[in-house]
């Protein structure tokens, strides 16, 4: 007897299919107690049997993943929660898992649940609904603003030989100004400036002086200059001086360049 339950969902657009990277990644199960999943649960069966051949490969790491997948499975399973669908459909005039994802998908009138990057966009592309964990991990970082202080671990340098860079514990990068000689210390910072890359948002910050609590950047008006300066001897000023790159912008440049 096949442990794994033959059903048909009967709920088009309460429903969601899962692909393997989704399976393996296994934070499904912690959304589903949560009960942020649809009641119905469909996986298919070509991905019950990539995971059995993957458990069954030499790698060692690939293997352990697959029966963490196989697990992760049947704990969905035994939750009063939601209800899992084993789908039986084969569609042997299709070649590719993703295309027999996204023609399941339409089939059932069902959400697709996957963390593949490419997957997400065909199926978009295709009209079907994709939820993406990672976006969803993405959504629920709490907001920080400009001038809230937090400590954090410098772990590498920056861009720019004098910025260190930390990260908050959601996975969030912290650029900190002057800070390229402390790696491997822990410092406490003060929110500079968010940025919204492609890879998601970088945020820039400055050192504390731990003393007395103020951020070791100067706050303050600017110096004025006069309207027309007087010109030194043999110095002409160009017309069209261009702004000079800060270590903000080149590490921002760096990151869209590298999706970082």
């Amino acid at each position: 007897m096949n442990p794994f339950k033959r059903s048909k969902p009967n709920q088009a657009g309460q429903t969601v299919i899962l692909d393997t990277c989704a399976v393996i990644d296994g934070r499904i199960l912690d959304i589903a107690k949560a009960g942020f999943v649809p009641h119905q649960i469909v996986v298919p069966q070509f991905v019950i049997a990539e995971l059995q051949h993957l458990a069954d490969t030499g790698d060692s790491q690939k293997r352990e993943r697959a029966r963490f997948g196989l697990d992760v499975v049947r704990e969905l399973q035994d939750m009063r929660r939601c209800v899992v669908i084993i789908a039986r459909e084969q569609f042997k005039n299709i070649q590719q898992v993703d295309d027999k994802l996204i023609a399941l998908a339409k089939q059932y009138g069902a959400m697709l649940y996957t963390t593949d990057y490419n997957l997400n966009k065909v199926a978009q592309i295709e009209g079907v609904t994709v939820l993406n964990v990672n976006e969803l991990a993405q959504a629920l970082r709490p907001p920080r603003l400009p001038g809230e202080q937090v400590e954090l671990k410098i772990t590498q340098p920056g861009q720019d030989k004098t910025q260190g860079v930390g990260y908050l514990d959601d996975g969030t990068m912290v650029v900190v100004e002057q800070a390229g000689k402390m790696i491997g210390k822990r410092v406490r910072v003060q929110f500079s400036r968010i940025l919204q890359t492609q890879a998601g948002k970088m945020m820039f910050a400055v050192l504390i002086n731990g003393q007395n609590g103020h951020s070791q950047t100067t706050v303050g008006p600017k110096p004025t200059r006069p309207e027309n300066p007087p010109s030194r001897p043999g110095f002409n000023r160009p017309q069209n001086s261009q702004r000079r790159e800060s270590p903000e912008d080149r590490m921002l440049n760096a990151v869209n360049k590298q999706g970082l």
